[in-house]
């Protein structure tokens, strides 16, 4: 497994979204590739979507701070936001739910074609499995290039707990997690529920957590 220090991705409230705290794993190495290998990309607009608490924000964050990105959400995409979009090279539209006018979304990537921008879109499906209602848009949305984050492989879903347990200072043995990565649902979501539970429990019971109460849990 690679060296916790370096790649870790966490779930705490208060979230570090450091690069060096972003752990690549199988999950997620295709998206984190082409944050590292920007510009040399084969469209100008990427879709990097996922499950909740996968880490999208956290590449977007990444991105944003390397590359001096501009990112926004859609319910502030207005004509005094695409005044200061053609001010940046590099655009990020965060969390994407095509809730909407859709002209504005079409309007943004004619404007990322003709100014020969960079986008990236993060959203919890594919472009490609949103029902526009622009057949216009939904032929442009085909043309970008997805990256999936997939559900959490064992050595991220163990990355993820170590470091979030240790944040939280929670002492805990490795069997025991060994014990957790087999046994836990592969989800984000998940895994956020069971971090924030044993947190809450830590809290109440002021000791380590036990093989029972990590059955009770699971």
């Amino acid at each position: 497994m690679s060296d916790l220090n370096q790649q870790l991705l966490n779930f705490n409230q208060n979230q570090n979204f450091n690069y060096d705290d972003f752990y690549v794993s199988n999950s997620n190495y295709f998206a984190f590739k082409l944050i590292e290998t920007w510009p040399k990309w084969e469209k100008n607009i990427v879709n990097i979507y996922g499950e909740k608490y996968s880490g999208k924000s956290h590449l977007a964050e990444i991105f944003k701070q390397k590359y001096k990105a501009l990112k926004f959400t859609e319910n502030q995409l207005n004509d005094k936001l695409f005044k200061s979009l053609k001010l940046h090279e590099n655009l990020i539209l965060e969390n994407f739910k095509n809730n909407i006018d859709e002209k504005l979304i079409y309007s943004l990537f004619n404007l990322v074609d003709q100014d020969n921008k960079y986008l990236i879109i993060n959203s919890n499906i594919p472009l490609t499995k949103m029902s526009f209602k622009l057949s216009d848009l939904s032929s442009r949305a085909k043309n970008c290039i997805l990256a999936e984050i997939k559900a959490p492989d064992d050595d991220l879903i163990f990355a993820l707990i170590l470091k979030n347990f240790s944040d939280m200072q929670i002492k805990i043995e490795k069997r025991l997690i060994d014990y957790i990565v087999k046994r836990i649902d592969r989800s984000y979501r998940k895994i956020s529920n069971f971090i924030y539970k044993v947190d809450e429990i830590s809290l109440k019971k002021k000791k380590s957590i036990n093989l029972k109460i990590i059955k009770n849990l699971l």
